[in-house]
């Protein structure tokens, strides 16, 4: 089976068509960085007329670069939610037109399940059950991964996601969109010690988590310092070092939570270098196995969605032609893959 998926959840565009047989074949994407940049963060407007711009040509284009006509297709998978409703409903809108064009399936897929199943198409993929750190500029979250379809939400930010802090304290620094790769190259050149920031919710017992005191806490410490160079750099240092000291605090209590010996690090600030160096160690000591996706997998893409999509369709999920978008959408409303029904939330048709 061989499944195109359309990720639009945002502010990339993602297309990517997954063979049950022959894998992964092909995931490019669009990215709207240098539209957002210039306003410090995702206008929903610009990025909804920037898909439609861009999704159709993509599209072609990987088609186009796998040999394949369209006829070839098997299904087509699109992220349903959550994310900007404007988004969404272009790809929605494409994928069921394409799909009913070719009078194939269709499935919307749910945004996270897609970035907590990535690590499925590594060569060296996780056994479930396993434990995941989601983080992302819109979501940080801890998930039980029991099985397929199957998720349990440990804790998760009670206000600013990571992502989403690093692009706010990144503009307090005068240092460019996106906030993370931004604090994280400006940080290489930092003093470590010269700022030290709270670890939010590090002493508590919950496994959710807080960002918007360490912003509020770095912004009022920045304000009382000339920003030369060095100085940017120290702040971003100590921001990095205290952001990703309170996501390992919470991923270890919930290892000992829930003596799982398996973890992955799904989400675009998985991609942090630091990051993944203090979740390694952190493995080595605890004596489990943590799995990164490639860098490509995890940014918002296609390949995640196409897979998706993919397991749920051989498991007999149908929809109907009608269909709906969900800007807000509950990870744990989610069926079984083993075990599908129709999935009801609260939508926007």
């Amino acid at each position: 089976m061989k499944v195109l998926g359309i990720e639009t959840s945002c502010d990339d565009t993602g297309v990517a068509i997954y063979d049950s047989e022959a894998g992964l074949l092909i995931n490019r994407f669009s990215s709207q960085i240098d539209i957002h940049k210039i306003y410090g963060g995702v206008v929903p407007e610009l990025a909804a007329r920037d898909h439609i711009r861009k999704v159709i040509p993509l599209i072609d284009a990987v088609l186009k670069e796998t040999g394949l006509d369209k006829s070839s297709l098997d299904a087509i998978a699109y992220t349903a939610g959550p994310g900007l409703v404007g988004a969404l409903l272009v790809g929605a809108t494409v994928g069921r037109s394409l799909a009913m064009a070719l009078a194939i399936p269709a499935i919307g897929v749910h945004h996270m399940e897609g970035h907590l199943l990535s690590p499925m198409l590594e060569n060296d993929a996780p056994q479930l059950p396993f434990l995941s750190l989601l983080v992302s500029g819109g979501h940080t979250m801890l998930v039980d991964v029991r099985s397929l379809g199957n998720y349990k939400i440990l804790g998760e930010t009670r206000d600013d996601a990571v992502g989403e802090a690093f692009d706010k304290f990144a503009s307090v620094l005068d240092l460019p969109y996106p906030g993370g790769p931004s604090i994280e190259k400006c940080a290489r050149y930092g003093q470590p010690g010269r700022f030290r920031f709270p670890r939010p919710m590090s002493g508590q017992a919950t496994l959710d988590f807080s960002f918007s005191g360490l912003k509020t806490h770095a912004v009022m410490e920045v304000a009382r310092h000339k920003l030369d160079e060095k100085t940017r750099a120290d702040f971003a240092y100590a921001f990095q070092d205290a952001a990703i000291d309170a996501l390992v605090v919470k991923l270890q209590r919930a290892l000992k939570q829930t003596g799982y010996s398996e973890i992955i690090i799904a989400g675009g600030v998985g991609a942090n270098k630091l990051l993944r160096e203090r979740i390694d160690g952190l493995a080595k000591t605890l004596g489990v196995r943590a799995y990164f996706p490639s860098l490509e997998l995890c940014t918002d893409n296609g390949a995640m969605i196409a897979y998706a999509g993919y397991l749920r369709l051989v498991s007999g999920y149908e929809e109907n032609l009608d269909f709906s978008v969900f800007p807000r959408w509950s990870l744990e409303s989610l069926p079984a893959i083993d075990n599908v029904i129709r999935f009801e939330s609260d939508s926007i048709s």
